[in-house]
């Protein structure tokens, strides 16, 4: 699968959809990075999340700006960025607003363990 071990940016709701249809089929945890181009904070964990996908391929990594899916952002109640959703067979299991590295990456290794 060319999309293991990277952060999948989901451009248009069908993506969007697309990607949590596969996550739900494959099981695996989904971690979703809603972020904004303007966002200082994104940018900053941005690179963090790429080395997470990369050393998690068990885990998909999705990443959608909320300026370009307003619709999606709105679905999803994200009022801040970054905002981090953690899902498990289209169910949301967590949460994290801002750019908080380490918790990230707790919440990750927790969510995907379970």
């Amino acid at each position: 699968m060319a999309e293991e071990g990277q952060v999948i940016g989901c451009h248009t709701v069908e993506a969007w959809t697309e990607q949590l249809q596969k996550g739900n089929e494959s099981k695996k945890l989904v971690v979703v990075d809603f972020t904004a181009s303007w966002c200082g904070p994104c940018r900053f964990i941005a690179p963090v999340l790429a080395e997470l996908a990369k050393k998690l391929p068990g885990v998909i990594f999705l990443k959608v700006d909320v300026d370009e899916l307003k619709s999606v952002a709105t679905d999803w109640a994200v009022e801040a960025m970054p905002t981090f959703m953690f899902l498990k067979e289209g169910k949301i299991v967590d949460k994290i607003v801002g750019a908080k590295k380490d918790e990230l990456q707790q919440k990750i290794q927790l969510h995907a363990a379970a």
